[in-house]
């Protein structure tokens, strides 16, 4: 645990770093301050508890063919990643294995971080393209083949939430403000997670 929260604080200050060194005033041409509209759509994130989550459904089915026409060419055709793209689907049991396998259905800890990512991030090049519609079905059709949901079942902002992760209890602590009670945090023998 301890090196993801590393791994959370290197990506803050490379962030930040990044974000001034585009705006440097001695580089001519590169970069740009972001526009009022920018700011506001990326200064949301959906959270576990899915109160930033718009309006909108989707089933697997629906998710099937955006995922053909918009994610496969990079993430392969059954969500098996690629060169360009990660693995999306799989690995089921290999977190405790000297090589696991880290996709949405075996990491990842709540099923809105999958539709936070999708609705920010993808597809590349074309970030924020998609409709809160096609974000449900695309997060449907992921969960689905990671054998979490039903084809049929309608994922919105209140089924999303109630979505129970495999992995949901593999990170510890529950709640963040727990993070500095060592019993919370599951220390044991002088080990932190």
């Amino acid at each position: 645990m301890r090196c993801f929260y590393r791994l959370l604080v290197f990506l803050a200050a490379l962030a930040a770093g990044t974000a001034a060194w585009a705006q440097a005033p001695n580089y001519k041409n590169v970069g740009r301050a972001p526009t009022p509209d920018e700011i506001q759509a990326w200064d949301k994130a959906v959270g576990p508890a899915g109160r930033e989550l718009p309006p909108g459904s989707g089933t697997a089915k629906e998710g099937a063919e955006i995922f053909v026409e918009k994610c496969a060419v990079c993430h392969g055709p059954a969500g098996e990643g690629s060169n360009m793209a990660p693995r999306l689907v799989g690995g089921k049991g290999t977190l405790t294995t000297p090589q696991p396998v880290l996709t949405i259905g075996s990491y990842w800890a709540f099923a809105t971080t999958g539709f936070d990512f999708i609705n920010k991030g993808m597809p590349r090049g074309q970030e924020g393209s998609l409709k809160p519609d096609q974000v449900y079905a695309l997060t449907a059709f992921l969960l689905y083949k990671n054998e979490i949901v039903k084809e049929t079942d309608v994922l919105d902002a209140k089924t999303l939430v109630a979505v129970k992760m495999p992995n949901r209890n593999g990170f510890i602590p529950q709640q963040l403000d727990e993070i500095h009670d060592i019993k919370k945090r599951g220390c044991r023998l002088g080990h932190c997670p």
